[in-house]
């Protein structure tokens, strides 16, 4: 969880302010995860903040949703041809990716569990 707070802060991702009037607030919670090794083993534990973006409306809160994620046929497709040209592949993990995201409307979203900065426990944060 620090690390994904630490990478937020890193990128500017957001800044605390008081909720303007009449603008809504996302809510966010953590998402864990381990992460297993080629052996099935325990590589590592990983916690991510997330939207809780079942809160919003079309056309009300958002006008579009972006997950910088690859498509599985377009993955498909490299490994066919990796597979077909005996080409050597790697794993990349790249973390944080959405933090570089463009924003062209005001996002506000409480403070993360956990991560509620004392003295502004009723501010909120604006994307």
């Amino acid at each position: 969880m620090e690390t994904e707070i630490v990478a937020i802060k890193k990128n500017n991702t957001w800044d605390l302010t008081e909720l303007p009037r009449g603008a809504t607030i996302v809510g966010v919670k953590w998402i864990y995860k381990t992460k297993l090794n080629e052996h099935g083993e325990v590589d590592k534990y990983k916690a991510r903040l997330v939207a809780k973006g079942y809160t919003q409306q079309h056309g009300v809160d958002y006008t579009e949703v972006f997950a910088p994620v690859a498509h599985m046929g377009t993955i498909r497709l490299v490994l066919a041809l990796a597979a077909q040209k005996g080409w050597s592949l790697f794993q990349l993990d790249v973390k944080s990716a959405f933090l570089h995201g463009e924003l062209n409307e005001e996002v506000y979203v409480e403070q993360a569990p956990g991560y509620i900065v004392k003295g502004a426990e009723n501010k909120v944060y604006r994307l």
